[in-house]
């Protein structure tokens, strides 16, 4: 059988390092919008749309039909805005099922209250591992791919897979493991899956930071360069030495400088917290807990 290749769009913000993509099947015009980005001002406390629009605007352009808005995970550098991206385009939310555990986690962080529901139900779909499914004629599915949160999941489009923050470029490594529910030997375990993929499958990554060395931003590489290059795990690593690095490398980071609003936005489907009596929404800010 001949590979099916859909067309892939990136797009850029570099405010927050993310891509975003508009991935479609050539033959049909049905597309997935993928991790799409609500900017966001932590200063003031405003959101703008500027880049979901450009997003939109390019989908409009091609004459595609949105069937899939998926976010890979639980975002903790960007807000989501595929809320936004729905209300015009239409399609599913979606997004991989253990979202639930994420909800647990960050529900209890933020003290959202019984009004927050944990149970995934903000999104029209939740991914099971290995779930297959399509996007127009070209087939698709989803794998659950756990370290970094407990919820990721990468998408393999035809010869796509979307890995969110999973894996870097090669020259910059992998997710870092210390959020609420993640897991260096998860994560290593689960780019052991990624690696058996095909070679030849190009791999879209959620970030880029510019490795040293490298003077341009770069969001495509693959699954052969990442299993023979990766900085952090290749051909020939040990998982124990894998875990050890990224433990040891996590407790130097700092926290991400958008975790709190995104996270408490993201966990609610890229919605906003419930507006108070006074007509405005308000993000919390925990003391002293993370």
């Amino acid at each position: 059988m001949a590979v099916q290749r859909p067309e892939v769009k990136a797009f850029f913000d570099e405010a927050t390092n993310t891509f975003s993509y508009v991935v479609w099947d050539p033959a049909t015009r049905k597309a997935a919008v993928i991790d799409s980005v609500l900017d966001y001002d932590p200063a003031s406390g405003r959101t703008r749309r500027d880049s979901a629009n450009a997003l939109i605007d390019a989908v409009k352009s091609q004459g595609l039909e949105v069937e899939w808005i998926i976010d890979t995970h639980v975002h903790a550098d960007h807000l989501s805005a595929a809320p936004y991206v729905q209300s015009v385009l239409g399609g599913k939310l979606a997004i991989g099922e253990h979202i639930r555990e994420v909800q647990q986690a960050f529900g209890k962080v933020f003290n959202a209250g019984s009004e927050f529901p944990r149970d995934g139900s903000q999104f029209d779909h939740l991914f099971k591992d290995g779930e297959r499914y399509r996007l127009g004629s070209i087939e698709a599915f989803a794998m659950h791919t756990p370290g970094h949160t407990p919820a990721c999941m990468t998408h393999v489009i035809g010869d796509a897979a979307f890995v969110g923050d999973t894996l870097f470029m090669p020259d910059y490594g992998t997710a870092r493991c210390d959020f609420p529910g993640g897991d260096a030997r998860t994560l290593y375990r689960s780019i052991q899956r990624i690696f058996e993929l095909p070679d030849e499958t190009r791999v879209f990554l959620c970030h880029d930071y510019k490795a040293p060395g490298r003077d341009r931003f770069v969001h495509e590489t693959s699954v052969g360069d990442e299993r023979r290059s990766n900085i952090h795990v290749h051909e020939g690593s040990v998982e124990d030495d894998f875990v050890s690095m990224r433990n040891t490398r996590d407790a130097t980071l700092a926290v991400p400088r958008l975790l709190l609003p995104s996270v408490q936005v993201n966990m609610r489907g890229g919605k906003m917290p419930p507006v108070e009596d006074n007509g405005t929404s308000y993000l919390k800010i925990p003391l002293d807990v993370l």
